[in-house]
């Protein structure tokens, strides 16, 4: 008799989730500091960030300091609560990667490059948490 899997629960896709997410708790990591650094330095008026022509979701690179901050911050707490295995630590990755997509998308103006990788590492780390499932072999 054949016995039938579901997709997410094939033995190979999971070690791949398993592999991911460890790296994905380690993107966040990376990406948490990175936000850090980024917040700093638009805090402190570097001349990297050019404030480009007005558009809908303008702030002054000093509020998006701020926010690039506060979010590296909590990235970075959830990537070590993710290392270390906590349950809430996937709920709040998620979440907080969802948040970082956002931010980097409004912030796409002030440093397109930078932005368009932080999205794509933020939706490996989505994928990564929310595929992987803990408590399979």
């Amino acid at each position: 008799m054949a016995r039938t899997t579901e997709p997410n629960q094939h033995p190979t896709r999971q070690a791949v989730a398993a592999g991911t997410s460890i790296g994905a708790a380690i993107l966040l990591l990376i990406t948490g500091i990175a936000s850090i650094l980024q917040g700093i330095s638009a805090i402190a008026k570097d001349e990297i960030y050019v404030a480009g022509p007005e558009y809908t979701y303008q702030f002054n690179t000093t509020g998006w300091g701020w926010i690039h901050l506060v979010l590296g911050i909590l990235l970075v707490i959830a990537a070590l609560g993710l290392m270390t295995g906590a349950a809430w630590a996937r709920v709040i990755a998620v979440v907080l990667a969802a948040l970082s997509i956002l931010g980097n998308f409004l912030w796409l103006p002030y440093y397109p490059g930078w932005s368009i990788l932080v999205i794509a590492l933020d939706v490996v780390v989505i994928w990564a948490v929310t595929t992987w499932q803990p408590n399979r072999p």
